[in-house]
């Protein structure tokens, strides 16, 4: 009964992480085409993110001596490293070809745990895999404006393996009495990110001024701080704790699938509070993706676990968009 119950609590977790990640697009998108750069937007959520996990970081000071490689691989790979090779991407690939690479990280992740960490995998979930991203090619309509472009593909498969660290990573240690505290492994992660971004970022050159002012949301004008709050609260900090949490309740390899609901939770919204248009494939595909997501969660039982290759990768994912396509902006993409 107790497995029961922690099994359903994980997934009503990792579908509000979903939720929070693939809401990000929605609310940084009207950031971005009021003049703020992409990059920039990555920034202020990495940062803004990492000062409320301060205090946490704090508290759970004793990591830094404990476990100096889990905290570093967190911030390299799920907070940084997805964002810097998901934005080089897209620089060079449709959005969609992007996103869809990107999120065949639930099928490396099988990958890992089967080869790697020698679990056995289900039917089930190798079946919600391949569901899960036949669905998204629809969502994000990957066969429009096509283009081959070998060191694009080669970033945005870096994108998809970073986002595999964030799952492997986010199970270490889940089972023992010496768990990290996820809380802990978060906070560190997104200091250690911020950092990394700010070389990358360069935020002094940005337009402080802009977020003093509005921003268009589907006709509407928003407030730029509120916008950006809703990003840094929401999307990034809940979204990374309850994340992290659905990993340890459920397994990398079911939580990877539910995931894929992120860039579908993100067309969806942008469909409503952006006016884009959503067409008759992307809507298949998204029910394509629930229907995928369901199956593997159901018949997945978590297994006995062992412990996680140490220094193994470990990802988030958020993502943002250059404005060609809905839902350009994902979770993420366990980041922006």
């Amino acid at each position: 009964m107790q497995a029961s119950q922690g099994r359903s609590a994980g997934l009503g977790l990792a579908l509000g992480s979903a939720f929070a990640f693939g809401g990000s697009g929605v609310a940084a998108k009207p950031l971005i085409e009021a003049g703020l750069d992409p990059l920039h937007v990555v920034w202020l959520r990495v940062a803004g993110a990492a000062l409320v996990m301060v205090p946490l970081a704090w508290r759970h000071r004793g990591l830094l001596r404990r476990r100096p490689a889990l905290l570093a691989g967190f911030g390299l790979l799920a907070v940084a490293g997805v964002q810097a090779c998901y934005f080089a991407a897209i620089s060079r690939i449709p959005v969609g070809v992007a996103l869809l690479i990107e999120y065949l990280a639930p099928a490396l992740v099988l990958g890992w745990v089967r080869f790697v960490q020698r679990r056995p995998v289900t039917r089930a979930a190798a079946a919600g895999v391949v569901l899960a991203v036949a669905g998204l090619a629809c969502v994000v309509e990957v066969w429009a404006g096509l283009r081959f472009d070998v060191l694009g593909l080669l970033l945005a498969l870096g994108a998809a393996c970073c986002q595999v660290g964030y799952f492997v990573l986010s199970d270490q240690g889940g089972d023992s009495d010496d768990a990290p505290d996820p809380l802990g492994v978060i906070a560190y992660g997104l200091l250690i990110g911020a950092v990394v971004l700010t070389v990358v970022a360069r935020p002094w050159g940005m337009d402080w001024s802009l977020l003093a002012g509005t921003a268009g949301m589907g006709g509407t004008e928003v407030p730029a701080a509120m916008l950006l709050a809703w990003i840094v609260l929401v999307a990034t900090v809940l979204a990374y704790v309850t994340g992290v949490v659905s990993v340890r309740r459920l397994s990398p390899q079911v939580a990877g699938v539910v995931a894929c609901l992120e860039a579908v939770i993100a067309t969806v919204l942008a469909w409503v509070l952006l006016r884009e248009h959503l067409s008759a494939p992307q809507i298949f595909g998204g029910a394509v993706v629930l229907f995928g997501a369901f199956i593997a969660q159901s018949q997945a039982p978590r297994p006995p676990s062992g412990p996680v290759a140490a220094g193994g990768p470990e990802a988030l994912p958020a993502a943002a968009g250059d404005g060609s396509a809905p839902g350009e902006l994902s979770a993420g993409h366990r980041a922006p």
